[in-house]
């Protein structure tokens, strides 16, 4: 989704344990994805040119896109007037206070800060959700993904249940990158997560397949009723706009649904593959479209 290196020089990369504080990069994925920086300097600029304390080389990232202060015990933030903003934990901010476990996103890049005597703990908690969440939205990955559908087909398998799999993909979002820029389309990302999290079963996964496709795991479900979710959240995205940095978006999703009854051996892949086609096919027939079938 990103293109250019992520350097960060000049602030050792160790573990505070003795109350001090330090932000843990957590996305873009990358070879510098989970290292952690500690703040022991009382100022410190991070942003794109090279004379930065912590230099982002990522185009999204302003020359000189914000400042960290130690003012007393507390770490304060101020944006430089950067180009694409600064959040903190997705609000649009200009000045504030960074608390623990706040995430700190700038251009297309989020930190999170760790603060206090448990840091250490901390951070290692941190290392360990990344390896199952997706940062930048806050769902499940792709890893706990594949781990999860080989569980439930299964148990499936086992007790003879249906399944249901739900393989989703945002109409046209190469189009929202090109337009309006990777900073709009990650705002897009997040906002569609959060809008059909709240659709989502307990005993079922919402996850980030890669890119801008999602997928939803049924347990429990034939397809019939599997179609009819899928109809509800396709009409919840279709007919509500998404804003972004004051833009309002009108966009949709084509959905893909694969189904077993259980009667049978089944390969993951192969549900997912019978996602994939359909999802394929809803696409061929104009997008903002269901398809599904049973295996």
């Amino acid at each position: 989704m990103h293109s250019g290196k992520t350097n960060i020089t000049n602030i050792p990369a160790t573990i505070q344990t003795d109350g001090k504080s330090c932000l843990v990069l957590i996305y873009p994925k990358g070879p510098d994805m989970g290292r952690q920086f500690a703040l022991n300097q009382n100022e410190i600029i991070i942003g794109r040119d090279d004379s930065s304390d912590i230099q982002i080389d990522i185009s999204s990232v302003s020359r000189h896109h914000i400042k960290i202060s130690k003012k007393d015990t507390e770490w304060v933030i101020e944006d430089l007037g950067s180009t694409n903003g600064s959040y903190l934990n997705d609000n649009p901010i200009q000045k504030g206070t960074l608390r623990n476990s706040d995430f700190l996103k700038i251009g297309s890049v989020i930190f999170k800060f760790l603060t206090g005597t448990s840091i250490e703990s901390s951070y290692y908690e941190e290392i360990y959700r990344l390896t199952i969440i997706d940062a930048l939205t806050g769902i499940h990955n792709h890893r706990y993904l594949t781990e999860f559908l080989e569980r439930e087909v299964a148990r499936s398998s086992r007790h003879h249940l249906p399944l249901s799999v739900l393989l989703l993909d945002i109409d046209h979002f190469k189009n929202v990158n090109d337009e309006f820029g990777h900073p709009t389309g990650d705002a897009v990302l997040r906002e569609l997560t959060q809008r059909i999290r709240p659709y989502i079963r307990r005993e079922e996964l919402f996850a980030r397949y890669g890119g801008e496709e999602f997928m939803i795991i049924m347990p429990n479900t034939f397809l019939e009723k599997a179609m009819t979710f899928s109809e509800k959240i396709r009409n919840a995205i279709e007919n509500a706009p998404f804003t972004s940095r004051n833009l309002s978006l009108s966009l949709t999703i084509s959905i893909g649904v694969s189904s077993f009854n259980g009667n049978q051996k089944m390969d993951p892949d192969q549900l997912i593959k019978q996602s994939d086609f359909n999802l394929y096919q809803a696409k061929k027939a104009g997008r903002n479209n269901v398809i599904g079938s049973q295996l």
